[in-house]
């Protein structure tokens, strides 16, 4: 596996093992359409609904992880949300949040800032 999708693994797990301690329940993880990919889809304790994208990378770079969630991106993220709304009949409130995971390899320590109820719409 190259590097970089070890790292993204490795993010996206810490990511779940995050929303998990804050009481989430993970309904899905790298739900795929030929278009798009949630990274992971989770409830709230209050019920709602988030579709989460998760961008790892090593502690210490200096691009902003959260930058590569562009527009064509979300562009591409809008239309996959609406697949799983559609193909799962969800018809509550539900929001997209980012969750940005700096792995240090060295001390194997992550640190984790989640951005809640990101626009993607136009």
């Amino acid at each position: 596996m190259a590097r970089h999708n070890e790292l993204g693994v490795i993010g996206e797990q810490v990511a779940t093992d995050y929303l998990g301690g804050l009481g989430w329940t993970i309904i899905a993880r790298n739900y795929r359409r030929p278009y798009g990919e949630i990274d992971i889809v989770a409830r709230e304790t209050c019920g709602k609904l988030v579709f989460v994208e998760v961008k790892s990378v090593s502690y210490g770079t200096l691009i902003r992880a959260e930058e590569n969630v562009h527009s064509h991106k979300l562009k591409r993220l809008s239309r996959t949300i609406e697949s799983y709304l559609l193909s799962t009949h969800e018809k509550e409130d539900w929001r997209f949040d980012v969750v940005v995971v700096e792995l240090d390899r060295a001390t194997r320590k992550a640190r984790i800032r989640h951005l809640d109820d990101v626009i993607i719409g136009s």
